[in-house]
């Protein structure tokens, strides 16, 4: 097991840290109007078209929310109201931590600089880093990069921000498509990847995967 001590501990957080609620708040919008086979159609299609909406030029999150609803809907022939894609959204704020999260980061926090990166906005990623459990030095948005991960631009404006090189950090994510195979092409220093079971795993990107941040901290000696 690798104790190599980065400069800076870098995160993802919707998934990785926070609970990422987004699929089962949809489900509590339309899970009442749907069969069940149409419903989790649906919520594959709302996975989908977040990632596709994110690949494109920046855009508040509220839209690409909206825009994956109605992209959705549209797809499986279900109306279309906004405001059932406001709901969605104005949930975010109240999403929590994971179980394993303070007391690992508490571990780790004042010894190695912590640090979000977040596809989030400015007004929401304060909801989700005062629940975290331990000082972050950093929380970096979308909104800010003016580009959602997976694209490079979001993680230079992180490198830029902090004045370090990719070298210099280790990135934890749960997931592979919006931070970890980013994370390989930009040669950043470490990758580990929370398994939450969100995705599945694809060898040849040379992460460490751990399923709980618990085990972060023996990565880097602590």
């Amino acid at each position: 097991m690798s104790t190599w001590r980065p400069k800076f501990i870098t995160f993802d957080c919707y998934g990785t840290l926070i609970d990422f609620q987004m699929g089962p708040a949809a489900r509590r919008v339309y899970g009442g109007r749907l069969s069940q086979p149409v419903l989790e159609g649906f919520l594959e299609s709302f996975r989908g078209y977040r990632l596709d909406e994110v690949l494109g030029a920046w855009k508040p999150f509220d839209e690409v929310i909206a825009n994956a609803v109605a992209r959705s809907c549209k797809l499986w022939n279900i109306p279309y109201d906004p405001a059932d894609a406001a709901t969605i959204y104005a949930e975010i704020p109240s999403w929590i931590p994971h179980p394993d999260v303070p007391g690992g980061l508490a571990k780790i926090g004042g010894t190695i600089p912590l640090v979000i990166l977040s596809n989030s906005m400015t007004d929401l990623i304060p909801h989700s880093v005062v629940k975290l459990g331990a000082p972050f030095h950093a929380a970096y948005t979308a909104q800010e990069a003016q580009a959602y991960k997976p694209l490079q631009q979001a993680f230079e404006y992180m490198f830029d921000s902090l004045g370090c090189a990719p070298a210099d950090v280790m990135h934890c994510s749960s997931s592979l498509r919006y931070d970890l195979m980013t994370a390989y092409d930009m040669k950043i220093g470490q990758r580990v990847l929370v398994n939450r079971g969100h995705e599945p795993g694809v060898g040849g990107y040379g992460y460490t995967e751990i399923t709980s941040i618990a085990q972060l901290p023996a990565l880097v000696g602590l």
